[in-house]
């Protein structure tokens, strides 16, 4: 079976998002990031500013920018996360996804419904969606 034999363009991002975020402010610490990703099983938090989605720290984010540098656990999120917060449609394919993440060479994109953040969709969800 090759590629062109499976539909990807009938699969919604919602069909495969996780909707539960987790969510913090700029002035969170790394340390905290941390203890909220082990506990949750998860790779990535969302970094809000009043309420606004500014940015998104991830496992990778934490590696290469606390870790790697020697960086205090104190550090603020503000100094770490990527940003700005790349984002895909609810309702987009999830070739879309694909297509994005492999251009921008990430891993993760938050979701959006009418401008409202409503989930997140990983390439995990996207090679596990692949394998059924």
């Amino acid at each position: 079976m090759s590629r062109e034999d499976f539909n990807y363009s009938s699969i919604l991002i919602q069909d495969i998002m996780t909707r539960a975020l987790i969510t913090v402010n700029l002035s969170t610490t790394a340390l905290q990031v941390a203890k909220m990703m082990e506990q949750g099983g998860i790779g990535a938090v969302l970094v809000q500013d009043n309420g606004n989605p500014v940015g998104i720290v991830t496992d990778r984010d934490y590696a290469t920018r606390i870790a790697a540098n020697g960086l205090p656990l104190n550090t603020a999120v503000e100094n770490i996360m990527s940003t700005p917060l790349i984002t895909i449609n609810h309702d987009e394919p999830i070739s879309a996804a694909a297509e994005q993440m492999t251009s921008k060479k990430i891993r993760k994109l938050a979701v959006t419904e009418n401008g409202k953040m409503v989930g997140i969709v990983t390439s995990t969800d996207l090679v596990t969606q692949l394998a059924k």
